[in-house]
């Protein structure tokens, strides 16, 4: 049975991060700057999760985590610090190359890390979703750029807790899967195909618009 609900969920996983398209800018709000601390804190908490290119990262950093016996929550925690920090660059004017292209590339790669058989060693992860967090980040400056303070840290805050949110969830299921499943590591791999399939076409997408 539980093999049966796992071949489900990836399936269902698969088809929505086919007909997914990333985007530039996600917003909660019609397009609109939020001017408040809700229009800031539930713009902050959609963009991560409608923009499926950055979904689709926070998913595979929680999966990763949980293939470290000892350290890996930290994966997460770090990439989530960084993407404020990308954020504040953003707002600061500061321009990044190529955020869209650098943004679908990480979601390949860690999709293609996921999948290997070997997985790196922690500090390779760690310094690898730090980078990945600034781009990410960035991107996500773009829906608050003019805001006050108020809503800024809404803004901050809701993308932050929407990423440790599904990371841990990520995390855990991983670590469930591990426990329960007869074949943990060739679904997690699994996933890591899905993953890098959908990085590789974010890639593509990026490249050729």
């Amino acid at each position: 049975m539980l093999k049966i609900l796992a071949q489900l969920a990836f399936a269902i996983a698969v088809t929505l991060l086919v007909i997914a398209e990333p985007a530039n800018a996600h917003h909660a709000i019609g397009g609109e700057t939020p001017d408040n601390f809700i229009d800031g804190f539930l713009s902050g908490v959609a963009h991560p999760v409608i923009g499926i290119d950055h979904f689709a990262f926070v998913v595979a950093i929680g999966l990763l985590a949980a293939l470290k016996k000892q350290g890996g929550i930290f994966i997460p925690v770090i990439f989530v610090l960084t993407t404020i920090v990308g954020t504040v660059i953003h707002l600061l004017s500061l321009d990044l190359p190529i955020p869209e292209i650098v943004i679908s590339a990480s979601v390949l790669s860690f999709g293609i890390l996921l999948a290997m058989k070997d997985v790196p060693n922690l500090v390779y992860l760690i310094g690898s979703a730090a980078a990945a967090g600034i781009f990410h980040g960035y991107a996500y400056g773009e829906a608050i750029v003019g805001a006050q303070m108020t809503p800024l840290v809404a803004y901050l805050a809701g993308f932050a807790l929407i990423q440790l949110a599904v990371a841990f969830l990520a995390f855990g299921v991983g670590k469930f899967t591990f426990k329960m499943a007869e074949q943990p590591s060739l679904n997690l791999r699994f996933a890591g195909f899905v993953i890098s399939g959908a990085g590789a076409a974010f890639l593509s997408s990026a490249i050729l618009g």
